[in-house]
């Protein structure tokens, strides 16, 4: 069992996919952080005993945020935002996004500004830990105040209402609680606006497709690789002199992650002295193209891992001075940026993906491979129509690529009148991801069809590894074969990591 003691300031994106991805991942907390709750609670029970007007505590919240709240109400005015805010709709998120929000929750909640009891925290350890699962839908925030209305819904399952999984059945959070042998949660003063507001749905998806998109960025340079060899690419297109005259750090490491891969080819010792002087440019401008996906994925990166140590419920509670202060740390405008941002990158990634597959597949530009990448054309349609395929994905993307971020609607009488619609552009790149997913998935299918035909023991040590793991679990297409089945063993091999722990046998990659 992994065990995780979290201080508020120490979670990354590699403990986030160890924490969420696996169900017996166990987290704790700092003692540290422990006083930091109990310490900034006092003050948050002082200002309720004294009858001192502060924002969430004792008055209503958004458009009501002038309506005084008697002493002897604020405890049901808890409970009310939680009923009133849980109006998301749509499909459930993935389980692991879902566990992914209450880890988040529970590290912002470890600085010790959002005023909660030690037993709010306790509540979503135990959750955590027992993998009480709530069920959020997946629509209906606008990334500011945070993520209401899927945040609601979480403390609906931590209450004992709404829904939520356990031991893999959907029931009841009171049931949910109940059969894991947790409490269910009393909420007190500022707790419920605490546990509503905040990014930790838009960062949770951000960070479950940033672990999705790592694997692509990997896969794509060695399926790439295996492209070149079957279609005789020349790798003179990876000199480290022409990439260090042009020194962006993802092009780069794109460069070396080629000249490794294809160390040792015979099919690339035949290019000496050859006529081919260029190849297309999704074979030849890799480098550049991959490597702008790296570095807009390591920009995205950073922005997520200061996300998943910030504090950006509302209002805040300060030691210093006893003082609650508003302000706009829920606002989603960093994610939501980088979210776009990245969900471009990825789309690249299928786009030039889809030209490696169609060159492949054209015997104008396949250099002597079979149309279609089969024996007897004609009788066999081979893969022709796994590129349209990959076409129908790679304009889906183009279109999931607007970026949500420019758009903003007013909510709460115009009381929140700019948001950042992070959680859509979250959600468009997680999407995004899985398209791009398969779209490689079929470029695999295709080089390790095309290398075959070519000849794959001539091809580098790396990439018989590559070729043998892929041939562990798909068999060379002889004649035309029910093909679906294959792009999802294609796809499980890049999301499994099953090509990159093959390829790095040999080599390390850079990312």
């Amino acid at each position: 069992m992994s065990k995780f003691e979290l201080n508020g300031n120490n979670l990354d994106l590699e403990t986030f996919g160890k924490i969420i991805n696996d169900p017996n991942a166990s987290v704790s907390i700092s003692d540290e952080a422990g006083k930091k709750i109990s310490k900034c609670r006092k003050i948050v029970d002082e200002i309720v005993e004294k009858n001192i007007t502060r924002y969430g505590i004792n008055t209503g919240f958004g458009k009501f945020s002038n309506v005084i709240i008697d002493k002897k109400d604020t405890i049901e005015l808890q409970k009310n935002i939680v009923l009133s805010h849980a109006v998301g709709i749509g499909e459930p998120f993935p389980q692991k996004i879902a566990k992914g929000v209450m880890l988040l929750k529970l590290n912002s909640f470890l600085q010790g500004y959002s005023g909660v009891r030690f037993e709010v925290v306790r509540t979503l350890i135990s959750m955590i830990n027992k993998n009480v699962i709530p069920y959020i839908p997946e629509k209906g925030s606008v990334g500011a105040s945070g993520d209401l209305a899927p945040l609601a819904h979480m403390a609906l399952a931590m209450t004992g209402q709404g829904k939520a999984y356990f031991e893999g059945k959907l029931m009841s959070g009171e049931s949910a609680l109940k059969k894991a042998g947790i409490p269910v949660l009393e909420l007190r003063q500022k707790e419920g606006l605490a546990i509503l507001n905040g990014t930790q749905v838009m960062t949770s998806v951000l960070g479950a497709s940033l672990l999705e998109a790592e694997k692509l960025i990997k896969s794509a340079d060695i399926i790439g690789s295996l492209s070149l060899e079957a279609l005789k690419g020349s790798p003179s297109a990876f000199d480290e002199r022409i990439h260090m005259a042009r020194p962006h750090k993802g092009q780069i490491d794109t460069a070396f992650n080629l000249r490794m891969l294809l160390k040792g080819s015979k099919i690339v010792k035949s290019h000496k002295d050859c006529p081919k002087v260029q190849d297309a440019y999704s074979l030849r401008c890799m480098p550049q193209v991959h490597g702008a996906v790296k570095d807009t994925y390591n920009h995205a990166k950073k922005i997520l891992e200061t996300e998943m140590n910030s504090v950006t419920d509302n209002p805040l509670v300060f030691d210093s001075g006893n003082e609650v202060i508003s302000g706009g740390n829920f606002h989603g405008e960093p994610l939501a940026f980088v979210s776009d941002f990245m969900t471009i990158a990825v789309s690249e990634l299928a786009s030039i993906s889809e030209r490696r597959i169609e060159y492949m597949l054209d015997t104008s530009t396949s250099d002597g491979l079979p149309a279609f990448l089969t024996s007897k054309g004609g009788l066999n349609s081979g893969f022709m129509m796994t590129q349209v395929t990959a076409a129908a994905l790679v304009s889906e993307n183009k279109v999931l690529s607007h970026p949500a971020s420019v758009d903003s609607i007013p909510t709460s009488a115009n009381k929140e009148d700019h948001v950042s619609m992070g959680a859509h552009a979250a959600r468009k790149l997680y999407e995004v991801c899985s398209n791009t997913n398969t779209v490689l998935a079929i470029e695999l299918l295709c080089a390790a069809q095309g290398l075959d035909f070519r000849g794959s023991e001539n091809t580098s040590s790396a990439l018989k590894k590559v070729i043998k793991e892929i041939r562990n679990r798909i068999s060379f297409m002889k004649s035309d074969r029910f093909i679906q089945p294959d792009i999802i063993k294609a796809g499980d091999l890049i999301s499994q990591s099953k090509l990159i722990e093959a390829a790095e046998n040999s080599v390390k990659l850079k990312i």
